[in-house]
């Protein structure tokens, strides 16, 4: 009896609830976000009355022409992108700021989604906002959490045609801290796609200026401190092996000993991670490096002062801006 008690129950099949078609429906919202079109609906089993009926009962509920969610109104939002993707067709895909989101490149602000279709005609959707393309390289789609999306560079390429530098510049370190994209990535897709497109000056500049995969807003504002001032490019986020420890510097200068540090308020208020700091400080020193620390406040309201503290501590030049 206790093997019994025990026992995982069992899923039954389809064929086991006799392939009614409100089973096959539940089943496959599973695996799609909890939203399905009109073509997949059908597949289950459901003619269109049975699905009119269905909304008029609270069980399917219209999220874009052709596209329901089912069960309740409000999928998360990977249901919310799916359902723009499905809603646009055949070869669609989730494209610009709404891929970017999925990467993590950038947090969602709640925008209308945006979705990409390979072709110089679509139709208007209400709520989202569809971007037409004479050419989607199959090299430039793939699929995330089951939903078709453009890959990170062409994401990249995409953004640059809809954010300024800052912002911009914020995605791609983003990306390159999450290792979603290289920089030989980035240039393969400038010189097959990038001429001629908005933006892609801006994404050249950046790109030409090194990998820089800073994981913060304070850490970008910082590096932007010294890259625009001809400070030489540092090594951002490059692991350490120090006293049997992997120690990350946000910023150093290995040549010159010299380490920056960015402390974060939203971060380094804790007490656990100001015990971290200090120890991660303390073996930096151990090693014969400098650790200069820098706050949001000193980078935003001293940026001078920052920088020439900063020099003084022996942060090289850029050769390149000097000649």
């Amino acid at each position: 009896m206790g093997s019994e008690a025990n026992a995982v129950p069992r899923r039954r099949s389809p064929v086991a609830y006799g392939h009614r078609p409100d089973v096959l429906v539940a089943l496959r919202a599973a695996e799609e976000w909890s939203v399905l079109s009109v073509g997949e609906l059908r597949a289950c089993g459901l003619s269109q009355d049975a699905i009119e009926s269905r909304v008029r009962n609270g069980r399917l509920h219209r999220m874009h022409q052709g596209v329901y969610a089912v069960g309740h109104a409000n999928p998360p939002l990977e249901g919310r992108f799916l359902a723009a993707v499905k809603a646009c067709g055949a070869g669609a895909v989730l494209s610009h700021l709404s891929a970017a989101a999925h990467w993590r490149m950038v947090d969602w602000d709640g925008r209308r989604p945006e979705v990409t279709v390979p072709n110089e005609w679509a139709a208007v959707h209400s709520g989202l906002r569809v971007h037409r393309t004479k050419v989607l390289h199959p090299a430039d789609v793939t699929h995330k959490d089951g939903i078709p999306l453009t890959v990170p560079a062409r994401t990249l390429v995409d953004l640059a045609s809809v954010l300024r530098e800052q912002g911009l510049r914020r995605a791609v370190r983003k990306a390159q801290a999450l290792r979603l994209v290289s920089l030989r990535q980035l240039l393969e897709i400038l010189d097959r796609i990038g001429r001629g497109r908005r933006g892609i000056t801006r994404l050249r500049r950046i790109v030409s200026t090194g990998p820089a995969p800073t994981r913060s807003e304070l850490e970008d504002l910082v590096l932007d401190l010294l890259l625009r001032n001809g400070v030489a490019h540092p090594e951002v986020n490059r692991p350490l092996a120090l006293g049997g420890r992997r120690v990350i510097p946000d910023f150093r200068w290995p040549d010159q000993r010299l380490v920056i540090e960015a402390d974060g308020a939203s971060w380094h208020e804790q007490k656990v991670a100001r015990e971290d700091d200090r120890e991660r400080q303390a073996l930096l020193e151990a090693h014969g490096d400098r650790v200069i620390r820098v706050t949001w406040d000193e980078v935003v309201a001293q940026p001078a002062q920052t920088l020439a503290r900063i020099r003084a501590a022996g942060a090289p030049s850029d050769r390149r801006a000097v000649n």
